[in-house]
């Protein structure tokens, strides 16, 4: 696959940091993931989020000693993938995502269709012009 099939990846809110926040062996599995996904494979780690049927919004689950972290990510949107949300989970409730990671993953989708929807429509206006689309 060429670098142009390539997805382009999009952090959402602190997602970025909060995955660089977390163990170096779970960052480097979660990014390797998600680099997998940003070439159009489907990682083994991931699965799709619970609620979310065919919205193409998915989740990478690494354990490490004895901690579970996940990275939440959509790629829903054509050309772009967007991660939504990167968290340990804490939760005591078997495996069950948190309500409140929940909540933030859907304000965070939300927001990346706010994004897609103004740079699409932003490139789209370019290539009209008969020039080169500006870079967000």
């Amino acid at each position: 696959m060429s670098g142009t099939d390539e997805k382009r990846v999009v952090w959402v809110g602190s997602s970025q940091k909060d995955l660089r926040s977390m163990p170096d062996a779970v960052r480097s599995e979660i990014g390797f993931a998600l680099y997998e996904a940003q070439l159009g494979l489907m990682p083994a780690t991931v699965k799709p989020l619970k609620g979310y049927k065919g919205a193409g919004v998915l989740e990478v689950v690494e354990n490490n000693d004895g901690d579970t972290f996940r990275a939440v990510y959509t790629v829903r949107f054509e050309g772009v993938l967007y991660v939504l949300h990167a968290f340990q989970k804490k939760s005591s409730r078997g495996i069950a995502t948190p309500k409140k990671e929940l909540d933030l993953v859907e304000a965070r989708l939300k927001e990346a269709a706010r994004h897609y929807a103004a740079h699409s429509a932003r490139a789209k206006a370019g290539s009209a012009r008969g020039g080169p689309a500006k870079n967000a």
